[in-house]
């Protein structure tokens, strides 16, 4: 789903560049992607960077905020770690592209600078791409909602015994199919 695509800005190149790639890939996982209970990666190395920068240009905020705001970006089809986001703020941080104020509690507030702007702008196509993306994920992620999963199976189960329990009066077939009607107009109309 998230491919691979060139990374824009000064940053690129390799070998523990900041915004760049590895030359052999990423290993290992950045956090929770959830499909079938499968663990694996969403972001390419270093777009999970221009995502939280883009989260903290729109509100500073703490750390478990940001992965609440990805996780609800994402439409919960991927929940970043606490040792992804941390140590990816920490970076951000060294790189001048947000600041932390202690916010009591053990929490930092972090706040964009004026150079995290400037990077956020000039990598502004990736970061749409990105949005867009998540936002294509949480799309695809509410079809295989519990909810929805349940649902369809009941009214799965609850046709087919009816449709083999023997012959159905056209009184019957009529008032199912209008059921079943109605059903597809309701869900079209929410």
């Amino acid at each position: 789903m998230f491919g691979r695509h060139p990374h824009h800005g000064r940053h690129g190149g390799h070998h523990g560049a900041p915004f760049g790639r590895h030359p052999f890939g990423f290993h290992g996982h950045e956090g929770h992607h959830r499909r079938g209970g499968r663990m694996g990666r969403f972001f390419d190395h270093g777009d999970l960077r221009l995502v939280v920068l883009k989260l903290i240009a729109d509100k500073p905020s703490h750390g478990y905020e940001l992965i609440k705001a990805v996780e609800t970006a994402a439409g919960g089809a991927y929940t970043p770690s606490p040792g992804v986001i941390y140590p990816t703020l920490t970076l951000l941080e060294e790189l001048g592209y947000v600041t932390a104020a202690d916010a009591g509690g053990g929490k930092k507030l972090y706040t964009i600078t004026d150079e995290g702007r400037a990077f956020l702008e000039s990598n502004s196509q990736p970061v749409h791409g990105l949005f867009t993306r998540m936002a294509e994920a949480a799309a695809q992620s509410a079809a295989f909602s519990p909810q929805i999963m349940r649902a369809r199976e009941n009214l799965k189960t609850a046709l087919r015994l009816k449709l083999t329990s023997g012959s159905l009066t056209p009184e019957q077939v009529s008032a199912i199919a209008k059921v079943m009607d109605d059903a597809a107009a309701a869900i079209e109309g929410v």
